[in-house]
């Protein structure tokens, strides 16, 4: 029965790994969801109660900061509050009405519409759409390498 969970588990995280790129897939939280499976079907014989609030701080990090990445990015490059709202609200827009080029594109163009409705250059429009874009690039490098080390640590703790 120890395989079988295994199995169901890994292919969770596995959506999970492919969600971190995905919009509509919630992949951070699905690996975190197969650990609590996994754990509850299992007794938490792999591993505990220490294991599983660590995780779901580091979910709740990578959360954040997905959430946040894009804006974060257009600050550091000179964005404005403007710019700031602009590439959170559009970006959001975006992602719901175009899927994964809303979610690329979105927060670019949320960012330079922002700066240039409040009257920036069109240079530092693009330039705060950029950093967004940045910023997403970032927190997207980050949480597919956390999903991949949740994943790994799940394999190390439950196989070895």
């Amino acid at each position: 029965m120890r395989t079988f969970w295994v199995i169901v588990t890994l292919l969770i995280m596995v959506v999970g790994l492919v969600g971190t790129v995905m919009p509509v897939i919630p992949g951070i939280l699905l690996i975190y969801a197969g650990y609590l499976l996994y754990g509850f079907a299992t007794g938490w014989q792999a591993y505990g109660l220490a294991a599983i609030v660590w995780w779901s701080v580091v979910t709740a990090l990578i959360l954040l900061l997905d959430f946040y990445a894009g804006a974060i990015g257009a600050k550091r490059y000179g964005a404005s509050r403007s710019g700031t709202w602009g590439s959170l609200i559009v970006g959001l827009i975006g992602t719901l009405a175009a899927g994964f080029p809303g979610l690329i594109l979105g927060p670019f163009v949320g960012a330079a519409l922002g700066e240039l409705v409040r009257g920036r250059s069109y240079r530092e429009a693009l330039r705060s759409g950029w950093g967004t874009f940045m910023g997403f690039l970032f927190g997207s490098v980050v949480k597919i390498a956390l999903g991949v080390v949740m994943i790994g640590t799940f394999i190390w703790w439950v196989l070895f």
